[in-house]
């Protein structure tokens, strides 16, 4: 009886080694991929002032998906990267889509509206003290997209001449994924 003890306890070690080497070798894996995903097919950002508030703040660093828009179009608001050039120099803005291409965007009474139509999302995104540009009817091109920052008080954005619309070849990509600070850690809301 003994015998079959002892053999019982030295399988149940084994298994138990052979698990954890097992769970150890998954885990080294998947650090390796996503290692992999962030190095060749992200972009890190560090987000520069406060037009983005509430959703990013000031020095949070964020990841942009390089990839995404390869496949398929960028969507009303999702958070974008572009690259403007800004009195002789590239310069990298962090906005939120809110007019897509072929749609007409104004801006009437500190509301936002989509063809004709009030923006369908929460009142922090539809509403904007200052048309700027957007006072007059805006028709967007085919390529174009009309994108605001979240805290539309502090924002420079398509409302404004010096960025105006953003053609889809200077969007470098989309923000998914906040890394910094790490209290922030997490995806990024796509907010209506």
């Amino acid at each position: 009886m003994d015998y079959y003890k002892e053999l019982n306890r030295e399988n149940r070690q084994t298994n138990l080694l052979r698990s954890t080497i097992y769970w150890i070798t998954d885990l080294i894996a998947v650090v390796l991929l996503a290692v992999f995903v962030v190095v060749f097919f992200c972009e890190r950002v560090t987000i520069t002032g406060h037009s983005m508030e509430a959703e990013l703040a000031d020095g949070d660093v964020v990841l942009v998906d390089q990839v995404r828009y390869h496949f398929g179009e960028p969507g009303r608001f999702d958070v974008i990267v572009f690259e403007m050039e800004n009195n002789g120099a590239d310069r990298t803005y962090v906005k939120r889509i809110i007019g897509l291409p072929g749609e007409r965007v104004q801006i009437i009474d500190e509301t936002v509206y989509i063809n004709g139509a009030p923006l369908n999302a929460s009142e922090a995104l539809r509403h904007v003290a200052l048309s700027g540009l957007a006072e007059e009817e805006i028709l967007l091109g085919p390529d174009e997209y009309f994108v605001l920052g979240d805290n539309r008080e502090s924002s420079e954005d398509s409302r404004f001449p010096n960025i105006g619309n953003v053609k889809r070849s200077q969007i470098r990509g989309c923000v998914w994924f906040r890394i910094a600070p790490f209290k922030d850690l997490g995806l990024i809301r796509y907010q209506e």
